[in-house]
């Protein structure tokens, strides 16, 4: 059975920022996810610009409201990552 959300895998400052490492959406275009995070986790609104995004594995490129996320996908947000 498909689940009838979006799974949101947070990494790094976008899971501290969230305070989850995974929350769930309803399904719709990759801004309008976005845009909802922003809107239950204020603090997110810092670290998106700098975030990149995965859509049930696959890179995003250009704008995010071009790109739709159906029931069961699963979308990685993922902040530049510090390190050697």
């Amino acid at each position: 059975m498909t689940s009838a959300f979006v799974q949101i895998h947070l990494f790094a400052a976008a899971r501290a920022a969230v305070g989850a490492a995974t929350v769930e959406a309803a399904p719709g275009s990759l801004g309008d996810l976005l845009t909802g995070l922003e809107a239950r986790y204020p603090s997110f609104v810092a670290v998106r610009p700098r975030c990149s995004f995965l859509v049930d594995g696959l890179a995003v490129h250009g704008d995010p409201s071009e790109v739709l996320v159906g029931a069961g996908s699963t979308v990685d947000v993922l902040p530049p990552f510090a390190g050697g």
